[in-house]
């Protein structure tokens, strides 16, 4: 295809006169050349984006917040992520970036990576990401829910493996996962299939200690 549009290009371009074909010649170079600065600027938007979101899941940082303390950066992540997927940034480019800048590597990545690009999906299934939404979250407040049926509840942050059973994890990013306020005040602390399978990849990940992994699977039995 793209060798039978370079085709007609050239057949196009011999038909025009001198002062034409010098004219087409021109534009064309331009586009060109807007079409690298753009190539570059999204290279640079990841960047700025990963950056700015890279404090928001810094393991170190988190490590001092007091309970629930982190589930203001999952609302402010999340915003940032909406934007850069508006600015042509793909989410996933822009949460890996800010993992690892932060030093995060291997599994301990690619699962906190995986937690932030979900709950931008679920945000935007929701309805969240509409301007007055996407305030609320820079801001670290939950927004309304638009769609489904919690349309008009508030957006909540549940700890999958609940932090009753393992409070180690409570500000852990990849354990948080956003949910309606009512569907998060309908759980109990019961530990299921998906909590126990977590676990065990939160342990391998260095992101989980023995003990807490231990917690999990007796609670599981």
């Amino acid at each position: 295809m793209v060798k039978l549009e370079k085709n007609a290009a050239a057949v196009a371009l011999r038909r025009l006169t001198g002062w034409q074909r010098v004219k087409r010649v021109a534009q064309l170079l331009l586009g060109w050349v807007l079409v690298g600065g753009a190539v570059a600027g999204s290279a640079g938007d990841v960047d700025r984006f990963a950056v700015n979101i890279s404090s928001l899941v810094d393991p170190a940082k988190l490590a001092t917040l007091g309970a629930r303390g982190a589930n203001a950066h999952v609302e402010k992540y999340v915003a940032l992520l909406a934007e850069a997927k508006a600015a042509g940034v793909a989410p996933k480019k822009a949460a890996a970036g800010a993992v690892a800048l932060v030093g995060m590597k291997g599994n301990a990545g690619k699962l906190t990576t995986e937690a932030m690009v979900r709950n931008l999906v679920i945000a935007e299934r929701l309805g969240c990401l509409d301007p007055d939404g996407l305030r609320e979250m820079h801001r670290g407040e939950a927004p309304t829910v638009h769609r489904g049926p919690y349309r008009g509840e508030k957006l909540s942050v549940d700890h999958i493996i609940p932090r009753a059973v393992v409070p180690e994890l409570d500000n852990v990013i990849a354990n948080l996962e956003l949910m309606p306020l009512r569907m998060n005040e309908g759980k109990n602390a019961r530990i299921g299939a998906r909590q126990v399978d977590l676990a065990r990849k939160l342990h391998k990940a260095g992101l989980l200690s023995s003990e807490g992994l231990k917690a999990v699977e007796r609670n599981g039995m």
